[in-house]
């Protein structure tokens, strides 16, 4: 005997309903985010208590000061989530760990490509640079960007990553890949994920919080191109995040010296990214995507279309 339909609850009626804009954009906000999850085994149930968990926390974190007695109620009342559930949550030691740095790999590959010291007569970057001695070599390279990690293990991460090579015979580093993308290491790419994707969703949910003004969060958006026309345009934006990217990291490299030398409290710190996105627009999603966009395009500011 077939289970009898289910009557749908009062939330899912309301979402049924015709999606205000905020829904809708959860949806597009949440769509990738599930596809990773289902890719890797990640279940609705697992997503439900870190979501929990997360609604726990920025309810708490809300206000600040707020006397001891009273919080599992203020957060229930906040999120909804009952006060059994609240009480558990707030119980167990499940603060959010956040990475705020990059990884040091990283900051030795950005240096290596940016900074003069690593660059020939004509200004192109140095491929293959001396292991050990006074710069350009890796040893004082790798203490540029920290004296806690031995420059022989800084560079085994580097090969294992994929990033650089190195010649025993020679005793020569050459560098493979001018950006740091740890293909081989999936832990370092989730880390990448959570912290570029969270900074972005960070500035554009302060900019709608707070009308606008607060970060730099813009794009341009075009359809009706073809796949000759994507392909034309790759190279396009990858030699302006070149740029950009050779430009801020020696400028920033400097006013973090400048800082630590007068003594500035260096309490603040910051995330600058480019990104692209292209995909067929045939599909019904994508469809209906569009022309939701389309006809927001002339009234938004966050957007300069093409």
């Amino acid at each position: 005997m077939p289970d009898a339909p289910t009557k749908p609850s009062k939330t899912a009626q309301n979402l049924n309903a015709k999606d205000s804009p905020f829904i809708s954009m959860l949806n597009r906000v949440l769509s990738p985010l599930v596809r990773l999850c289902l890719a890797n085994g990640i279940t609705y149930t697992i997503v439900n208590e870190v979501i929990k968990r997360v609604f726990v926390h920025e309810a708490d974190a809300l206000q600040p000061g707020s006397p001891e007695h009273g919080r599992v109620s203020r957060i229930s009342t906040a999120t909804g989530i009952n006060r059994y559930e609240v009480t558990r949550l707030t119980r167990q030691e499940t603060a959010l760990q956040i990475t705020r740095k990059q990884p040091l790999a990283s900051e030795v590959i950005a240096r290596w490509t940016t900074e003069t010291a690593y660059r020939d007569a004509d200004g192109h970057v140095l491929g293959t640079i001396k292991r050990l001695g006074a710069e350009p070599s890796f040893e004082a390279l790798a203490r540029e960007v920290t004296r806690n990690v031995h420059h022989r293990s800084m560079m085994d991460e580097l090969i294992r990553l994929g990033s650089i090579s190195y010649d025993e015979q020679l005793d020569l580093v050459s560098v493979r890949r001018h950006n740091f993308v740890p293909a081989d290491d999936s832990l370092q790419m989730f880390d990448f994920l959570g912290n570029n994707v969270g900074d972005h969703l960070n500035a554009a949910v302060t900019n709608v919080m707070h009308n606008g003004t607060s970060h730099l969060e813009q794009a341009v958006f075009a359809d009706e191109l073809s796949a000759e026309s994507l392909h034309l345009l790759t190279p396009l934006i990858m030699c302006h995040w070149k740029k950009l990217h050779d430009e801020l990291i020696p400028a920033i490299n400097t006013l973090i010296d400048a800082d630590a030398h007068a003594g500035r409290q260096q309490d603040r710190r910051i995330r600058i990214g480019l990104y692209s996105y292209s995909e067929s627009t045939t599909d019904a999603a994508t469809v209906q995507h569009l022309k939701t966009t389309r006809r927001f395009r002339k009234s938004t500011s966050k957007d300069s279309s093409a």
